[in-house]
């Protein structure tokens, strides 16, 4: 068994050059346009000018990234960003709050660092973007792409070509269901409940996006929050090597996350919508694809889990699966960007991968 899983991971090491390799040399975009909505593992710097503790314009962060210093939560690249450049983008899907004119005709990053479907999740860090007002700033933009291209209807014919990708959740539990000393939901809600509250909402704030043209969504479902060097350190683990009742919980809001992706599916005939299977993706053996650190981020954090200012980070970061105390390294990063937009294991997505989503004809 051993022997299975450290050739699977070699395997998709391999896989990831090689897809790497061969989409980075294409021609145009394999979709005119790509819009994310999510949290720290997307934002890319739209939480830079906000009033919070949840921010990522300082160094140690973006030692690795080409241009440096920009916001994102990462050494280097997002999984968003490797996903663009599979996608055939020349450069990454610049911020909502740093960007106007007609650039946004070729998609927008909102996603925000600390927030959550639910509107009060992350106040404890400050100002945050939660996905009701991502969505209502992408409300901004489909009227300005409106006023672009002369009229609401030649703006939907765009926007349905469109990619699109949502990943929130995390945080809901994360900077909310399991902070009991700032939030009563732990105390309310049950798992159970809670994450059928969370699909609940989620399920109308997807809707909303429909309304507003998009046709190809990717619903990215939640990680090992679980196995996070902050929740480790902060819960404890009990001898196993992850915060068991985190995981648990989220697996809870992946299973309702699944189930929602086929009732869209069923209910929206003129779209398609994915389900992409992060939990899933990080599981087996983390040494068999160079990693040699898994409980501990490459950077010294401070109180919250990030980077400290001005700290050496660790110079082999390949090596590590976590930068900080919640976020994945580059490294980690590209073997999840690639298998979502390939799918290396038939589990990894569903029902279909990127690959396949962006070349239907809706």
């Amino acid at each position: 068994m051993a022997k299975e899983i450290t050739l699977g991971f070699i395997l998709i090491v391999v896989f990831v050059v090689s897809i790497s390799q061969s989409r980075l040399v294409n021609g145009a975009p394999q979709v005119p346009c790509f819009f994310i909505f999510g949290d720290s593992l997307a934002d890319s710097g739209n939480n830079n000018n906000l009033r919070s503790f949840a921010k990522a314009n300082y160094q140690p962060y973006g030692i690795d990234f080409p241009i440096g210093l920009t916001g994102r939560f990462c050494n280097g690249r997002t999984t968003i960003d490797i996903l663009a450049q599979l996608l055939g983008f020349e450069n990454p899907v610049p911020s909502f709050a740093a960007t106007s004119g007609p650039d946004i005709l070729k998609g927008l990053n909102y996603a925000s660092g600390s927030a959550g479907i639910r509107a009060e999740t992350g106040f404890q860090l400050g100002a945050r973007i939660s996905l009701d007002q991502q969505l209502q700033n992408h409300q901004v933009t489909v009227s300005r792409i409106a006023s672009t291209l002369g009229n609401n209807q030649s703006a939907l014919q765009h926007l349905n070509k469109c990619l699109y990708s949502v990943g929130m959740g995390s945080n809901d539990y994360i900077n909310n269901y399991f902070l009991p000393q700032f939030y009563d939901t732990s105390s309310i809600y049950n798992p159970e409940q809670y994450a059928t509250l969370l699909i609940d909402q989620y399920s109308r704030q997807i809707k909303s996006l429909y309304k507003n043209g998009a046709r190809k969504v990717a619903l990215i479902g939640l990680g090992k929050i679980g196995c996070t060097p902050n929740a480790i350190s902060t819960f404890g683990a009990n001898g196993s090597a992850c915060v068991n009742n985190m995981n648990s919980a989220v697996q809870l809001f992946n299973q309702k996350l699944l189930a929602l992706v086929n009732q869209l599916n069923t209910n929206l005939t003129d779209a398609r919508f994915i389900y992409v299977n992060s939990f899933g993706m990080a599981s087996g053996d983390p040494a068999a694809a160079g990693f040699k650190v898994v409980n501990v981020g490459c950077c010294p954090v401070n109180n919250f889990g990030q980077c400290a200012a001005g700290q050496t980070p660790c110079q082999n970061r390949s090596e590590y699966v976590f930068w900080d105390g919640f976020h994945p390294t580059e490294a980690l990063n590209k073997i999840t960007a690639t298998r979502t937009y390939t799918e290396f294991d038939p589990s990894d997505t569903y029902p279909l991968d990127i690959s396949h989503l962006v070349q239907l004809s809706l």
